[in-house]
């Protein structure tokens, strides 16, 4: 197996201390968002034999197996990261397969740049992914049910709001929830500042469950996103707990530090919060207009201590083990790649010993013993 050494992305929303908190390390001062473990190309973990990148396309099959690339193709499927929210991040929703297929390959027959700001799909596959808490972790996950949000929208006490209240009223609800997205997100954003200004005022005041969306509306001032993120569930992790996001399902992560799994994609529309390109049109086409919980996973027990995370797509599979000391080691062979990380204790994976924020990548087929006393995170794809 490789010991990972693996990329940081400093973007804006990150925390300036989790990160450097789980590595043991001191802050640098500036926002770390992600660290990523994988093969993307963006930002390939890097090993003594050269990137994992590298290493997959030199030779797919030895790394990843015949049968994860005889499924998934000659890459590694899933890409795994630590995040870390100092701020929230935008309000979005992923496509599903067909629709990631359609809209890449519609940009690329109107020449639209792969890096240009206003392209939505720069690759051909969808973005599932799962976030499991390692501390507390606040996040907006689908939609709310119509009439309570209608009746949290009219206790915010803004008149102007009045009109997505009596819209939150009317049946069918995937309608309902359409009309006051829409509403929302082609108002004139000059028309709409009063609105947004009075609601985040409103929000701040009475606190409770209104007080996430006053965080939102202090880290982006006027932001339509502002109102639509009213229209979600707000959801906290503790630790250990997970959502799975499928495709079309809006969401954005507020604060807190988890570990990240999705599959090795990199597309997003936007809703709000942001103040990078929103396409209003196509966001409406991939958007899922179903309301209801948003549906905190636990682990299940499986054979051998293992805790699995189960979500119904193939690309990757998230589980955890949480080691004893003096337990017996733990045989992890697997015929599919895998990728272990330790968020807690110390963990001994073949000859590497890993403390919290440390790696390992475990080509198909290789010997994968672990023993010691901490947490340890197992990535790879369902067999």
């Amino acid at each position: 197996m490789d010991r990972l050494d693996n990329t940081i992305r400093p973007y804006a929303w990150g925390s300036t201390t989790a990160i450097a908190g789980l590595l043991g390390v001191e802050p640098s001062g500036e926002p770390q968002a992600e660290m990523w473990m994988g093969a993307h190309p963006g930002a390939p973990s890097r090993t003594d034999r050269g990137t994992l990148f590298e290493l997959v396309e030199a030779d797919p099959e030895r790394e990843l197996g015949p049968e994860s690339v005889g499924r998934f193709g000659p890459t590694l499927p899933f890409l795994l990261k630590v995040l870390a929210a100092g701020a929230p991040l935008s309000l979005q929703v992923h496509p599903d397969l067909a629709q990631a297929k359609e809209g890449y390959e519609d940009e690329e027959r109107r020449g639209v740049p792969v890096d240009a700001p206003h392209r939505n799909y720069k690759d051909a596959n969808h973005k599932p992914e799962l976030i499991c808490a390692l501390t507390e972790f606040d996040g907006l996950c689908g939609f709310r049910d119509p009439l309570r949000t209608a009746e949290l929208l009219d206790g915010l006490g803004v008149d102007s709001l009045k009109p997505y209240v009596d819209l939150l009223h009317a049946h069918p609800e995937d309608a309902a929830l359409r009309e006051v997205l829409t509403a929302v997100l082609t108002a004139d954003p000059d028309e709409m500042a009063r609105t947004v200004a009075e609601t985040a005022a409103a929000c701040a005041r009475l606190g409770g469950e209104y007080a996430p969306y006053a965080g939102l509306a202090h880290h982006y001032p006027g932001d339509l996103g502002v109102i639509a993120a009213l229209l979600l569930n707000h959801v906290r992790l503790q630790p250990g707990e997970a959502l799975y996001l499928g495709a079309g399902v809006p969401h954005a992560y507020l604060d807190g530090l988890g570990v990240e799994i999705m599959a090795n994609s990199d597309n997003v529309l936007r809703a709000g919060l942001t103040p990078k390109h929103i396409d209003v049109p196509e966001l409406l086409r991939i958007v899922r207009f179903e309301a209801g919980d948003p549906g905190v996973l636990r682990p299940e027990a499986a054979p051998d201590g293992e805790e699995v995370y189960e979500t119904p797509i193939d690309e990757f599979r998230l589980s955890r083990y949480v080691l004893a000391a003096g337990g017996a080691a733990r045989d992890l062979t697997r015929a599919t790649p895998q990728i272990l990380l330790c968020t807690a204790g110390t963990v001994q994976a073949g000859e590497h010993e890993l403390t919290p924020g440390r790696s390992v990548f475990v080509p198909a087929g290789e010997k994968a013993e672990v023993s010691g006393a901490g947490t340890l995170f197992r990535a790879t794809v369902v067999a």
